[in-house]
C-alpha cells in the first residue's frame, strides 16, 4: 500500500538512496518518505551505517620463509557524510575490503621473522590499518579497526617449532637434573669434610687406622642409602670386609688433603677437593 501511494520507510542506522528517473537525487534519512513513483521518483538501496565486522584470512611468508595465514578482524562502516559515494563506488564491499586489507598484509609480513610477526601484532594491525584506510575513505567507508585475532603456521613449520620446543625443554631439564646432583654431591661431601674436621678437634691423636674406619663406615652408610631407594642400580667391586682399608684409601686420596697453608704443618684438618 505504502508503495502504491508512493510513501518508503527507511530503518534506524539505515539511509535510503533515492534516485529520478535513475539518476542520483537525494539521501533519505531514517523515517517515512514521500517518493512518488510517477514522478520517476525510486530506491535505489540502502546503505547500513551500523558497525560491520568482516574476518579475512591471508596466506603469506615470513621473512625467514615460513608460511603463516594471517586471520584478521576488520570493524568497518559506512561514512555518515558519504553513503551515496559507499553506495555507488562499490559494487561488492566486502570482498574490495578483504583485498585491499590482505595486500596490505601481504606488504608487512615478508619483512619480519616469524618471531616478530607473533610479538608484534598489535603494530602489524595498526600498520595495515594506515595502509589502507585512506584508499576506503575515498570510497566512502571508515577502518574502525583492525585486530589480529590468530596466526596459523604451515604444518611443516609447526611440526618443527614443536620438536625444538620440546628439545630446548629437554636440555633444560637435563641441566637441571645435573645441577642437582652436582649440589647434592657437594653438599654430602661439605658434610663428610665437616665431620673429619669436628671429629680431629674433638679427639686429639686420631690415628690412621682409626681415621679409615670412620670414613669407610660413611662410605657404607651412603651405599645403603643408595640400595634403598628403588630405582637404584650399583654395582661394587672389592666390597668384602677385607677391602675396607682400601676402600677408605681411595676415599682419602680423592677427597681429603691436610691445609697446611691456612692452618701450619702440625694441623690435622683435612680439605675436601671438589672434582
Amino acid at each position: 500500500m505504502g508503495q502504491a501511494l508512493g510513501c518508503a520507510s527507511v530503518a534506524q542506522s539505515t539511509v535510503a538512496i533515492r534516485e529520478s528517473w535513475g539518476k542520483f537525487d537525494n539521501v533519505l534519512d531514517p523515517g517515512c518518505h514521500f517518493v512518488p513513483w510517477y514522478f520517476g521518483k525510486s530506491i535505489a538501496g540502502f546503505v547500513n551505517l551500523r558497525l560491520q565486522q568482516l574476518v579475512v584470512s591471508c596466506e603469506t611468508k615470513t621473512k625467514d620463509n615460513v608460511l603463516v595465514t594471517v586471520v584478521a578482524s576488520i570493524q568497518y562502516r559506512a561514512m555518515d557524510k558519504k553513503p551515496s559515494v559507499a553506495f555507488y563506488q562499490l559494487a561488492n564491499p566486502k570482498q574490495q575490503i578483504k583485498s585491499y586489507a590482505c595486500d596490505a598484509i601481504r606488504a608487512k609480513i615478508p619483512k619480519l621473522i616469524l618471531a616478530d610477526v607473533f610479538d608484534k601484532k598489535n603494530e602489524i594491525a595498526k600498520a595495515v590499518k594506515e595502509e589502507f584506510k585512506e584508499v576506503m575513505s575515498m570510497y566512502g567507508y571508515e577502518i574502525v579497526q583492525i585486530l589480529i585475532v590468530n596466526i596459523e603456521l604451515d604444518q611443516r613449520a609447526k611440526r618443527a617449532m614443536n620438536e625444538s620446543i620440546v628439545e630446548k625443554w629437554e636440555t633444560e631439564s637435563m641441566h637441571q637434573i645435573e645441577l642437582g646432583i652436582a649440589r647434592q654431591r657437594r653438599a654430602i661431601t661439605d658434610g663428610l669434610r665437616d665431620s673429619i674436621e669436628a671429629f680431629s678437634r674433638d679427639v686429639p691423636g686420631m690415628s690412621t687406622d682409626a681415621m679409615e674406619t670412620v670414613l669407610a663406615i660413611r662410605y657404607l652408610d651412603n651405599m645403603e642409602e643408595i640400595g634403598t631407594q628403588s630405582k637404584s642400580c650399583s654395582v661394587s667391586i672389592s666390597h668384602g670386609a677385607g677391602a675396607l682399608k682400601d676402600v677408605a684409601a681411595q676415599i682419602k686420596g680423592q677427597l681429603v688433603e691436610k691445609k697446611e697453608k691456612h692452618y701450619g704443618s702440625s694441623s690435622n684438618v683435612f680439605k675436601i677437593n671438589y672434582c
